[in-house]
């Protein structure tokens, strides 16, 4: 459940309330849980609220963006495990189960029951800090540097946004999610392919024996009273 990438424009500033979200400050301890020195995550917020990520490229399990300090600039790539094809149909069921949950998405909403019925399902949705694996052309000994910092604290400020960009990540694009949500609410066809017939079952008449009673039926009437049919 896959589509092409799609690039975000860059983040000039930390916005004001969607990283304060429930989902949006559980991938901000993901961050702090991946970074490995204290001083890496501090110059990692400041580069990221300092509008120094350039535009940010994400797919299926990958992130891509450039980061700038000072003259130079940098190239980070960063990802996520996707969910497995079994993962994918069990998140499907799970957004189906409630007609508001795909509403509820596209509104900037992740609904804490939709996340912990995807659990109960064997689905994790939000990463841990040891899934947050970048790579930066900087050198820096340790990954994540500083720079592969600020590019998931701004993944981070675009999917409390937009909750479809983690699901993008995840390996569940937006619109295969819908398609396949869709189908699987839809009404199953009837027997001539018109929604809401159902054909009859195996206890039922058919409708042809049901005639032929009523004819039956009416011929004796007639006879007993003297009617020649």
């Amino acid at each position: 459940m896959t589509e092409g990438r799609v690039t975000h424009p860059r983040i000039e500033a930390r916005p004001r309330a969607g990283h304060r979200l429930w989902w949006g400050k559980a991938w901000q301890r993901a961050v702090e849980e991946a970074s490995f020195a204290e001083a890496d995550l501090r110059a990692a917020m400041r580069l990221a609220r300092g509008g120094m990520v350039g535009g940010i490229t994400v797919g299926a399990g990958s992130v891509l963006a450039a980061v700038r300090e000072g003259d130079d600039a940098w190239t980070v790539t960063a990802e996520v495990p996707v969910l497995d094809d079994a993962a994918l149909g069990a998140l499907v069921e799970v957004v189906a189960a409630q007609s508001r949950r795909l509403a509820d998405l596209a509104a900037g909403d992740l609904p804490h029951q939709l996340v912990e019925d995807a659990e109960e399902a064997g689905v994790e949705l939000l990463p841990y800090g040891g899934e947050l694996a970048t790579t930066c052309t900087c050198g820096a000994p340790l990954d994540p540097c500083r720079h592969g910092l600020a590019v998931l604290v701004q993944v981070g400020w675009l999917q409390a946004a937009d909750p479809f960009v983690l699901l993008a990540l995840r390996g569940a694009a937006r619109d295969e999610l819908t398609r396949r949500v869709g189908e699987l609410s839809a009404p199953a066809p009837g027997p001539t392919g018109s929604a809401g017939a159902s054909p009859a079952s195996d206890d039922e008449p058919d409708a042809l024996d049901v005639a032929t009673d009523a004819a039956l039926r009416a011929s004796r009437l007639l006879a007993d009273l003297g009617i020649d049919p």
